[in-house]
């Protein structure tokens, strides 16, 4: 139990260490913990929530065997990412130092890391997840040297593997250990995604460079900037490859997405009793959301899929984009060259007002700016109070 406790975090300890000693005393010869309810147990493993912790819960005993599988909410932290692929696996120093070259050479840009990360594989196995729900599919092990490979053993697992005894599955979270898209040190890029069978709409934040509030003051630059600054996009921006750029974040932030929605399709299959999930990076970089609705409508229409990629079908797009030089966010920062793209489908934006684009309903953008987390949710809030431009994108 003691094993079990120590990967909790400090506000959980009484879940199991704490609550153990207090139902325990000398008096009695059994565990007084065995004296809780099943309703309180599963509680418990709620506030758990963490697959590994669980995965060790389940082979305390046979009541916990029983009772985890019950539990409704739970959290895959991903350690990294490896191939299937046998083929892979067997040039995997050749890959390693390829992937090292890559990741140092911040020169080549957004494309490079996003390419690795799609054609190296989102959709691939996890690994080291730990002791789990399920029978693991590898393992090393070896009669003549049991007690030495015992510690360095070693189990692989997909995202399915790991969930499919979880017959409960209410909420779900997956954190990957990264984002998939290797910026420039300094830029600041987030995203936000609702998918159901298909993208139901994408924000994304990013700019330039995050400074502080002195060192921009401080800078000649940034007179120039607030001087120019008309509520329109000034003529460099479109010279210096500023909107260049600014494509390139909004197309790898999307196939990033669809990446991740492609995983998912298995997960969602087999657990026809969840109402939310979560596609996190532990960057904070991009997130995937799926609700009840969207859920169910996932189960009932197929995903389409992009040709030969493992990642879902973009669906032609209408895209509001929003541009500020600088922009002085709560917390003492400035976003420079702060753009704020907010993405629906098309037919999903015909009857919209964007900036005098068309006529129609009065435009509620109020979606755009709770996609994010503060601080940088009041920097959308402030970005799209100026001037809009609309752009359109075919299915990809």
């Amino acid at each position: 139990m003691s094993s079990v406790a120590a990967d909790l975090p400090e506000s959980h300890w009484w879940c199991v260490h704490g609550l153990s000693s207090l139902l325990s005393s000398p008096e009695y010869e059994i565990d007084n913990f065995d004296r809780l309810p099943d309703s309180i147990l599963i509680v418990i493993f709620n506030r758990i929530g963490d697959v590994k912790v669980l995965g060790r819960c389940f082979v305390v005993c046979r009541r916990f065997q029983a009772l985890v599988p019950l539990v409704d909410n739970v959290v895959v932290r991903v350690d990294c990412v490896i191939s299937e692929d046998p083929s892979l696996s067997s040039s995997s120093s050749s890959s390693s130092a390829i992937s090292g070259s890559i990741s140092s050479d911040k020169t080549r840009g957004v494309f490079s890391h996003f390419a690795r990360f799609v054609f190296g594989g989102i959709v691939r196995p996890f690994y080291a997840l730990g002791q789990i729900l399920s029978v693991p599919s590898k393992r090393v092990s070896s009669a003549n040297s049991a007690s030495s490979s015992s510690s360095s053993e070693v189990s692989h697992h997909s995202p399915t593997e790991v969930l499919k005894n979880f017959k409960e599955l209410r909420r779900l979270r997956i954190e990957l250990p990264a984002g998939e898209l290797g910026v420039d040190e300094g830029v600041l890029l987030k995203w936000k995604a609702d998918f159901g069978s298909t993208l139901d709409s994408c924000v994304i934040l990013g700019a330039a460079s995050v400074l502080s509030s002195k060192s921009a003051n401080a800078n000649p630059a940034h007179d120039l900037c607030v001087g120019e600054d008309n509520g329109c996009i000034p003529e460099s921006f479109y010279m210096n490859g500023g909107l260049k750029l600014r494509v390139v974040w909004t197309i790898s932030s999307l196939i990033a997405a669809s990446a991740r929605h492609f995983l998912l399709q298995p997960i969602i299959s087999d657990h026809e009793t969840l109402d939310f999930l979560d596609l996190i990076d532990a960057d904070g970089q991009g997130v995937l959301t799926m609700d009840r609705w969207q859920l169910q409508d996932l189960r009932v229409r197929p995903v389409s899929a992009s040709g030969s990629s493992q990642r879902t079908l973009v669906p032609a797009l209408s895209m509001r984009l929003w541009y500020a030089p600088l922009l002085e966010i709560p917390g003492g920062l400035v976003l420079k060259g702060a753009t704020l793209v907010a993405i629906r489908p098309s037919e999903e934006s015909q009857k919209e007002v964007v900036g005098g684009c068309s006529v129609g309903e009065p435009l509620d953008l109020s979606w755009v700016s709770n996609a994010l987390e503060e601080p940088y949710r009041t920097a959308a809030k402030m970005l799209v109070k100026r001037r809009t431009y609309c752009l359109e994108m075919n299915s990809f």
